[in-house]
């Protein structure tokens, strides 16, 4: 059976370079022209040229986004339940090669990480492990997902790659929507990065959101970790492989996430810095063609750049995050864990709500409204901030 491997296979083998500099201008004010957008098209909004389009481009994508998503952007936390990894990775604090207290909450300690959280009001959280099967496996995970469903509405997972069978098990769980970010679809540059560990098994990691949706999850949220490799192959891969779930599981909701690289512990430095104006290109090509795509920005990224990217596409955001085990109900204390990576917007998650409203934006804590999806653009506002 087929699956999205062959296609990247075929992506990897294209020549980018010869294909972007045959780009004009005009070819991408044409494009922005167009109702629907092919591959070809994506690949001309990520060129060179297409830089110099991006005001052209954030207009439609402010559109596009009000259409189909309404003035709102979904709000929610992640929650770090366990650093153990086994894999060595070489841009990541969890490595297994990083020497420091490592630690997997109790379920009392995760209920009391619930608790904390909920006081800000979110009902959307995000669970987050190291890739540690004995530390973290499936029956854990289970019990992690009952302890926070007493507090949340919707409880989503960012762990390691599972099989089809145990991702139906969470579901049954609770479990609402999976995170999984390939981090890098090169295959030669995947394998340079992750030395030893069950992650160094390319093909298993890449089809992992297709088994998430076989089994029914409602959301799977996907992309790559920009600074790993060329920044327009990466982009353009992980907006084919959205396209290819979209269309194999229109009952699962696929979204898109952008996140660059953060300091981390053992200070590796990528090869490809991705600048500001990069991620916002990335971005808006993003949202012109995939337009019914969710796009979530984290705390990675500073509260000035966040405020800019509101009007771009963006549906998702982080607030008030926290990315070490035991941060919320233990900040700095001896149950405090070492965070996987810095973060940079520490806006807390009312200062955030506040900033939304001021915007004319309604700040989701709990879920989409009925409304979305449905064509409300009243066609009277414009983008600003590319």
């Amino acid at each position: 059976m087929m699956s999205f491997y062959t296609i990247c296979e075929e992506l990897l083998q294209t020549d980018y370079t010869e294909r972007q500099q045959a780009v004009s201008r005009s070819d991408v004010l044409s494009i922005l022209q167009k109702d629907r957008l092919n591959s070809d098209d994506f690949f001309a909004l990520l060129s060179p040229v297409a830089a110099s389009c991006l005001e052209e481009m954030a207009q439609k994508a402010h559109r596009l986004t009000v259409q189909h998503f309404g003035r709102t952007i979904l709000l929610y936390s992640p929650i770090y339940v366990s650093d153990y990894c086994v894999n060595s990775c070489v841009y990541c604090s969890f490595s297994v090669e990083h020497d420091f207290p490592r630690k997997a909450l109790t379920l009392e300690e995760v209920a009391r990480e619930g608790v904390a959280l909920a006081k800000t009001g979110l009902q959307h959280v995000l669970l987050l492990t190291g890739e540690s099967p004995r530390h973290s496996g499936v029956t854990y995970l289970v019990d992690c997902i009952s302890e926070l469903k007493e507090c949340f509405a919707s409880v989503s997972i960012e762990v390691q790659p599972l099989d089809e069978e145990d991702y139906a098990r969470l579901i049954e769980s609770g479990v609402d929507g999976l995170t999984l970010y390939q981090e890098v679809y090169n295959k030669e540059v995947y394998r340079s990065l992750h030395l030893k560990g069950p992650k160094r098994d390319y093909l298993y990691r890449l089809d992992a959101p297709e088994r998430a949706c076989k089994a029914g999850m409602r959301t799977v949220t996907l992309g790559p970790l920009l600074g790993l490799d060329d920044w327009r192959r990466e982009v353009f891969a992980a907006g084919q492989h959205a396209r290819y779930l979209q269309q194999r599981y229109p009952a699962t909701e696929v979204g898109v996430s952008f996140p660059r690289m953060r300091p981390h512990l053992g200070g590796w430095s990528p090869s490809e810095a991705v600048g500001d104006r990069e991620l916002v290109q990335a971005m808006l090509a993003m949202r012109l063609y995939l337009p019914r795509a969710g796009i979530t920005l984290s705390t990675r990224e500073s509260a000035e750049l966040r405020n800019r990217l509101l009007r771009l596409g963006v549906t998702k955001m982080s607030a008030g995050s926290c990315t070490a085990v035991g941060g919320y109900s233990d900040p700095g204390g001896s149950g405090y864990g070492t965070p996987q990576f810095e973060t940079s917007d520490e806006r807390s998650v009312e200062q955030m709500r506040n900033y939304l409203l001021s915007e004319g934006y309604e700040p989701l804590l709990t879920d989409w409204p009925p409304m979305l999806g449905r064509d409300v653009f009243d066609g009277d506002e414009e983008a600003t901030g590319a």
